[in-house]
């Protein structure tokens, strides 16, 4: 199973870094799996800790992808990684041990501790719409210009169906990323 997620490290001057990423459950283990290069990985192989957040406010991932990494943050219970303010829950971790790999290091975590801060309501479709747009967005270079505008347009469906004031938000901030993608501007 593949829940996403907003992981977030420190680096060794105790600076913050979130990072929107699909977590892999097995067995009793958290595997988180960084592209190369990865501020997360250098951070989980020097701080050895993670937060692992359980959010719901789909503008915290497009806000990840698009330059806007500065939410809120508190201080987790057992690790030094900091916990995102508007998560709902999220789990603390330890690094075990990192699986090498040339393009996407396999990094098997613990989980020290749990909390749950508020319940869970679920997505609307809008929101669905923009955590898949922003797994688009962090992989514009991966896929075709075809791909990238077939897709969009039909997460348009049921965005537009309903989408609130947050989803617009995170809505335009992916679709300027796409944009400025093809006119080939650099993103912050």
């Amino acid at each position: 199973m593949i829940q996403e997620t907003i992981v977030t490290t420190h680096d060794m001057d105790g600076q913050p870094h979130l990072a929107p990423m699909g977590i892999h459950y097995e067995d009793n283990a958290l595997i988180i799996l960084p592209f190369k290069p990865s501020s997360t990985l250098d951070n989980l192989r020097d701080s050895h800790v993670a937060v692992i957040n359980y959010c719901d406010d789909v503008r915290v991932f497009a806000g990840c992808l698009t330059g806007r990494r500065d939410w809120p943050l508190r201080a987790a219970e057992k690790v030094s990684a900091p916990v995102l303010a508007c998560a709902l829950a999220h789990t603390e971790v330890e690094v075990l041990r990192i699986e090498e790999h040339p393009v996407r290091p396999k990094v098997i975590c613990s989980m020290v501790h749990q909390v749950t801060h508020a319940p869970f309501q679920g997505f609307n479709r809008a929101q669905f719409a923009v955590l898949e747009a922003a797994i688009l967005v962090s992989r514009l270079t991966l896929l075709t210009p075809e791909k990238i505008a077939n897709e969009i347009a039909y997460l348009r469906i049921g965005f537009n169906k309903t989408a609130g004031a947050r989803e617009h938000e995170a809505w335009a901030w992916l679709m300027t990323a796409i944009d400025n993608f093809t006119k080939g501007v650099t993103q912050p």
